[in-house]
């Protein structure tokens, strides 16, 4: 499994020392046994788990530059995606977990601690979280890797991130009608497209999404999670 992310990483250009490898082994390993008692992802082959989760995840470095000891929430991490590999690989930030689903945090909780790694956990809901003064703009970075798209994602994630800071969207290909459609919600909530990247993992093309808070988002988001889905900005 080593040599297996070793090279899905150094196709991004990112090298990992000994001691990484062998804390995403070690990730692969519990992700693989909690995965048979929680649903975590359908992804469970060594190669596409290193390739489709480890590496698309640090992806993030090379597209993005993180200060040192930046503070970065995942919203709805799910399974620790982009989160705790972002952490593996650069040890300095200050992580937050946050998810919907007590079970899924078990997990992290149990990654975390194996790994030997420090994160926070906040059980929540995305919108939840958002209006809490704790987690409400006290973050450089909001990331998300979820599927919603962009205008809902973007309410649901913009309400974390300090004025200065950005949202970090982690999308998949062909993103010219969801970054329309998204204008009128960036407008309202404070933020400005700072840039797009768009890239190949292997055959599989990807884009990520980088966000400007500009200014900041008014108390009235983000609404409640029905108003957001049925009413998007």
């Amino acid at each position: 499994m080593k040599t297996l992310i070793k090279n899905a990483c150094e196709q991004i250009g990112i090298k990992l020392n000994d001691n990484q490898l062998e804390q995403f082994e070690q990730y692969y390993e519990l992700l693989t046994e909690w995965n048979e008692k929680i649903n975590l992802t359908r992804i469970t082959e060594p190669d596409e788990v290193a390739l489709k989760h480890f590496a698309d995840s640090l992806t993030l470095l090379e597209y993005v530059e993180i200060p040192k000891n930046s503070t970065i929430i995942d919203v709805g991490t799910g399974a620790g995606f982009p989160g705790i590999p972002l952490k593996i690989a650069r040890p300095d930030i200050n992580l937050t977990l946050l998810d919907s689903l007590n079970k899924r945090l078990g997990f992290l909780g149990e990654v975390c601690s194996e790994l030997g790694i420090e994160a926070k956990l906040v059980h929540s809901r995305a919108e939840d979280g958002g209006k809490d003064k704790l987690y409400r703009e006290k973050y450089d970075f909001a990331v998300s890797r979820a599927v919603a798209r962009l205008n809902i994602l973007s309410e649901y994630c913009l309400p974390y991130v300090k004025v200065g800071g950005s949202f970090i969207a982690m999308k998949g290909p062909e993103l010219t009608e969801e970054l329309n459609e998204a204008k009128n919600a960036l407008m309202i909530l404070g933020g400005k497209i700072n840039k797009v990247n768009e890239f190949k993992l292997e055959d599989s093309g990807r884009t990520i999404v980088v966000i400007n808070k500009i200014k900041q988002t008014p108390k009235s988001y983000p609404r409640h999670s029905s108003k957001i889905k049925s009413k998007p900005l």
